[in-house]
């Protein structure tokens, strides 16, 4: 029988990747403000978010989970929010369109403040301080104040979060999101990309099916659907005194939510089945994400979503696999294979990122974009022979026109990340990649379509 959860039993186990706050009375104080500040989300839209997610789960949608590796207040701004939700709108349109599927969008977005670290001290000309966590815990410059582990962060992260969520349903909902605008979305540098003719017959498709529509007299402001859409957020739920102080009792279920994200995520370097990361996440009722590096095994797996998701309730439970190229061929197929022998109603994601970092002859961290579509094109084919389903993809990637993954259209060599290497942490995908991989991505879900007999969308061709 499991122990009796509320939000502070994870205490009571031990954690990893906590940071040590100096100051434990100014810690306290800043939980408690926080625990008294309104939700961000609200129990409803996580609700509605597991439905999504369980149809993926069915086969009948696919998961676009993307954004920063990490947030930071320095380039909070309504330009860089436009721009990320434009290039995954972008995306979402790819591979609705081109592969006939509906697509679930949930952005790393509006509270990805805090990251794990490999060390938990950095040392640079023999001085050694704490690792930069994430803006949310200290800061990036190397000095002892700076990277001082400071509680007032967790109410700045919050007011972010707040204004950004505020920017993003405005978008969603306010217009920017039609169907009929979609030309107007073609970022500058995407127009002059190899990718562009493929996008602009795209959009120009969809605008001829909309013509037609209107023609034989639909309304189309009598659709919502073409108007608007959902778009939900996701962080790593590191920090666990802010996401305690961020749980609270749903009045119509009399259930706990952390109103902190709509999906909540369990990192590799915390998923130990007995420590505090676990015990938080499997009393919240939001959708979970379980990130499945190379070390895990499918003894331990099961255990796991046995303690996340005793009811085995499709939508709740997604894996998101993070093992490398070189090595997904070996580890995924076997952890497949027990989920499915054992019946886990799970949906199957893929982390093409995390497992691809290497360091450039410069000294940068860098993503090979190869390397990450060849991890995708592993993951969708070990899945058809397997006879389970590819539900999603889980992306570093930013709506701005930086340097700091090689390859792609583009051909951006390690002698471009200098040009515009602007990542706190590590490197992401532009959006002309982003966008690159949504077209192969498409073809990837039109080939999984048709190994299941379905029919092919119009736009089959694209």
């Amino acid at each position: 029988m499991a122990e009796r959860w509320t939000p502070d039993t994870w205490r009571r186990k031990p954690a990893m990747q906590l940071p040590e706050y100096p100051d434990a009375a100014a810690l306290a104080e800043v939980e408690k403000q926080l625990a008294s500040f309104p939700p961000l989300v609200f129990a409803g839209e996580a609700r509605t978010l597991t439905r999504h997610l369980d149809r993926v789960a069915a086969g009948e949608a696919f998961l676009l989970h993307g954004g920063d590796c990490a947030e930071s207040f320095a380039e909070h701004g309504a330009d860089n929010i436009r721009d990320f939700f434009r290039v995954f709108l972008q995306m979402a349109v790819v591979l609705t369109f081109a592969a006939a599927l509906p697509v679930v969008k949930i952005g790393r977005i509006a509270g990805q403040f805090a990251k794990p670290r490999s060390s938990p001290t950095e040392e640079r000309n023999g001085v050694e301080l704490p690792s930069y966590r994430g803006d949310i815990i200290n800061d990036i410059e190397f000095t002892a104040a700076a990277r001082t582990p400071d509680p007032r962060r967790q109410i700045e992260a919050y007011r972010q979060s707040a204004a950004t969520l505020n920017l993003l349903r405005a978008l969603a909902q306010g217009g920017y999101a039609n169907l009929g605008s979609v030309h107007k979305w073609m970022l500058g540098f995407v127009k002059d990309s190899p990718q562009s003719r493929r996008y602009t017959e795209l959009a120009d498709r969809i605008s001829e099916a909309l013509g037609f529509m209107q023609a034989i007299g639909l309304d189309l402001e009598d659709h919502p659907e073409l108007r608007t859409t959902d778009v939900y957020t996701s962080h790593e739920a590191l920090l666990l005194g802010y996401e305690q102080a961020m749980t609270r009792v749903d009045s119509t279920s009399g259930e706990w939510y952390s109103t902190s994200g709509h999906f909540l995520w369990i990192g590799d370097r915390t998923r130990q089945l007995d420590h505090a990361h676990v015990e938080f996440c499997r009393g919240i009722r939001n959708p979970l994400g379980l990130k499945c590096g190379p070390s895990l095994k499918a003894d331990e797996l099961l255990r796991l979503i046995d303690v996340l998701n005793p009811d085995n309730a499709p939508g709740r439970l997604t894996l998101i696999c993070r093992m490398g190229a070189d090595k997904i061929g070996d580890l995924l197929p076997p952890l497949v294979r027990a989920v499915t022998r054992e019946k886990r109603e799970v949906v199957w994601s893929c982390d093409p990122m995390h497992g691809n970092t290497i360091a450039s002859a410069s000294g940068y961290k860098t993503r090979p974009f190869d390397r990450i579509l060849s991890e995708v094109k592993s993951f969708f084919a070990i899945h058809q022979a397997e006879g389970t389903y590819a539900g999603g993809v889980h992306l570093e990637m930013t709506g701005q026109n930086v340097t700091e993954c090689t390859g792609g259209a583009r051909a951006i060599s390690e002698e471009d990340l200098n040009d515009r290497y602007h990542t706190f942490c590590d490197p992401r995908l532009n959006a002309e990649q982003s966008i690159e991989l949504a077209f192969l991505l498409a073809e990837l879900l039109k080939k999984e379509r048709l190994g299941r007999g379905l029919p092919l969308p119009a736009a089959a061709g694209l």
